[in-house]
């Protein structure tokens, strides 16, 4: 009974930090709208700089708590409103998540190059004092944290419920227009809301470091722990957050007790968040639509058929010329290239066409990779068994989680990643236990392909055939219905769209497609490992496909390079690892909220060249000219732009409910849209 009870007071004390830092996520989503997925990043953060200047700097502690509580991290918490996440509630919920993700990894990044990789250690506070209650030592640190946690719960229901300042911050989120009409000041309210968020985030990280250490990881995915306590009250209710913090915390301690330390239920102890947070998502109510209104995105033109297959065989062309005498290292990189840009693809087809946004996609490339490795057959029957097998997974990805849309339906993914990543891929049966699977070469009708460079080009192929599927796709009707459904799903339900089962075959062919590069990249490499799909690793995959352009397939190739270059660039300048992550973080809230991303910029330059160079090749070759006459201004159709001139790139319309004498919201200028690709 003792030692049940220790293991209760070890939960209390873990549910009391999850407790404060899930409060200050749920202050921050319901007076803003804005779900802060890097408030563990932002936690970690502060706590390195508690540790700076509480040790590095000789600081007393109280003042070290009271500079970082009272001054850093409410400066922090009122810059990152004022120009980051200012009317980011009102968007849609994609560029929300990816300008809050882009903040997690550059944080990641800032901490790196500001603290370099070495041994820190953040003691508790007063560790020589505590408290005896029978056979279970209480500390002084795990008491003060259970006080901190009921004295902030206690506050935060004071400020909200009883206080002016607490109306102004509830009104503000449910119409700001109004607050403003009656002398209120929104932004000043969202602006103290992010203020008070951070610097609990500050203590919640504090109170966490000397437990787990001052690690740049460990610190910022325990907020996936607040997340799922959060749920739990739904984003609103604090009482309930505070509730599901405690009985997550005492459940996980439990569990660490008596569950056994081998056999697969043992790996359930390291995953019970996760799975908490699954388990939430899946039986909470069904997400309303939105009514009344169409919020479009406006994509990246859409070139015909035509002039895709030949961009397409200029890129084969292009990976068959620098590949001639490449280096055996440097091959595997251009086959990593491939692979992601392939994975990149996929979100191409999900995010980008259906606004629907995965944080597990390098998961889905696991499963297709672990399958191709245990079919034990390396050919296209093989491979076309891992892309189904990988399409299956996404559909029972899918199937549980048909209630959920935008930031519920993204968690549920996340959730999904970490108990694929610290479950099942730890397995025995898996990659076991720091263990590695072997794969062969893909072998194309009884022909075996044994030389690196010809697999790259194979792999080269694939990325092509598979680019091209995703573009007929966009330009047909079942494109059109993806882009209503992101527009306006309310709107296709008063249609009669099935709405769930579209849903669900859209996950499964974009799980399909990042299966058949995971398949891929197994043959490429010959060993893989669980390490080289772990869930972390969506986030930049899901951070580089915005920044260059998650709507278009040129933006999924560049991606595909830029991850490559990523790890290359850190091995090669170590001083410098942290100052990439930061440039990728940023770049990717500075470019967030236009999903277009750098692509897009290229098209327009094309554009321009091909404007300016257009009258003097008039003037000299007359006859091969093309005339940009024939595109259609305005919103004509598809088919009358193909007619018109197979050569050029049309930019499709960005609603089905769009009209071609009208304007409609999502519908843009004509030079932002009809640009060549």
């Amino acid at each position: 009974m003792s030692g049940f009870f220790a293991f209760v007071v070890l939960g209390v004390f873990t549910g009391a930090a999850y407790a404060i830092a899930a409060s200050g996520l749920v202050l921050t989503y319901a007076t803003t709208r804005v779900f802060n997925i890097a408030h563990g990043a932002f936690g970690m953060v502060l706590a390195f700089t508690f540790w700076d200047f509480s040790v590095r700097q000789g600081m007393p502690t109280w003042l070290a708590l009271v500079l970082v509580l009272g001054v850093v991290a409410p400066a922090i918490g009122w810059f990152i409103q004022r120009f980051v996440t200012r009317n980011l509630g009102s968007a849609p919920v994609s560029v929300s998540l990816v300008v809050t993700v882009g903040l997690l990894v550059g944080l990641i990044g800032v901490a790196q190059y500001l603290w370099p990789p070495e041994s820190r250690i953040l003691l508790p506070f007063r560790p020589e004092s505590g408290y005896q209650v029978g056979d279970t030592f209480i500390t002084a640190h795990q008491l003060i944290t259970i006080v901190c946690s009921v004295l902030v719960a206690l506050a935060l229901y004071v400020l909200l419920n009883r206080t002016r300042v607490g109306t102004a911050m509830r009104a503000a989120v449910d119409n700001p227009e109004l607050l403003q009409l009656f002398g209120g000041q929104p932004d000043r309210v969202a602006q103290l809301a992010w203020a008070i968020g951070m610097s609990l985030a500050a203590l919640g990280g504090i109170l966490l470091a000397p437990v787990v250490g001052l690690d740049y990881y460990a610190l910022t995915l325990l907020v996936i722990n607040a997340y799922a306590a959060a749920m739990l009250g739904k984003l609103k209710s604090l009482p309930l957050t505070f509730a599901g913090a405690m009985a997550l915390g005492i459940l996980e301690s439990l569990a660490v007790g008596y569950l056994p330390t081998d056999g697969f239920i043992a790996g359930i102890r390291p995953v019970i968040p996760a799975l908490f947070l699954f388990v939430l998502l899946i039986v909470l109510p069904q997400a309303q639509l939105r009514i009344g209104q169409v919020k479009g995105t406006v994509s990246a033109p859409v070139p015909t058929l035509r002039r895709a297959a030949l961009c397409g065989v200029g890129l084969l062309v292009f990976v068959m010329v620098i590949t001639i005498g490449m280096s055996e290292a440097n091959l595997l990189l251009v086959g990593t290239a491939a692979t992601f840009a392939m994975v990149m693809l996929s979100l191409v087809l999900l995010t980008g066409y259906g606004g629907h946004v995965s944080l597990a996609q390098l998961t889905f490339a696991g499963v297709g990779a672990l399958s191709y490795s245990k079919l034990d057959e390396p050919n296209l029957y093989g491979l076309l068994l891992t892309a189904l097998i990988a399409a299956g997974v996404g559909a029972l990805v899918a199937l549980p989680v048909l209630r959920l849309t935008g930031l519920y339906l993204a968690l549920a993914t996340l959730a999904f990643g970490v108990l694929m990543d610290k479950m099942i891929f730890q397995e025995e049966w898996a990659f076991g236990f720091n263990g590695a699977l072997t794969a062969e070469r893909l072998s194309i009708l009884g022909v075996k392909i044994e030389s690196s460079s010809g697999y790259v080009l194979v792999m080269v192929c694939f990325l092509v055939l598979c680019a091209l599927a995703v573009l007929a796709l966009r330009r047909g009707v079942v494109g059109r219905l993806l882009i209503a459904l992101r527009d306006s799903p309310s709107a296709c339900g008063t249609l009669g769209l099935d709405q769930r089962w579209f849903r669900v075959a859209l996950f499964a062919a974009s799980a399909g497609i990042a299966g058949l590069a995971g398949g891929l990249f197994a043959g490429l490499r010959g060993t893989i490992g669980a390490a080289d799909f772990q869930f972390f690793n969506s986030l930049p995959l899901l951070l580089l496909a915005v920044v260059f352009g998650v709507t278009s397939v040129t933006g999924a190739c560049l991606g595909g390079v830029g991850l490559m270059l990523l790890p290359e660039l850190q091995a090669n300048n170590p001083e410098l690892a942290g100052l990439f992550f930061v440039v990728l973080g940023f770049g990717a809230v500075a470019l967030g909220r236009d999903p277009n991303g750098l692509a897009n910029q290229l098209f327009r330059l094309g554009r321009l060249a091909r404007e300016r160079g257009e009258p003097w090749v008039r003037e000299r070759i007359p006859i091969w000219a093309p005339s940009l006459d024939a595109v259609p201004a305005g919103g004509g159709s598809i088919e009358d732009a193909a007619e018109a001139d197979d050569d050029d790139a049309v930019a499709a319309p960005e609603s089905t409910f769009a009209v071609p004498a009208a304007r409609t919201p999502s519908e843009p200028d004509e030079e932002t849209n009809h640009a060549p690709a």
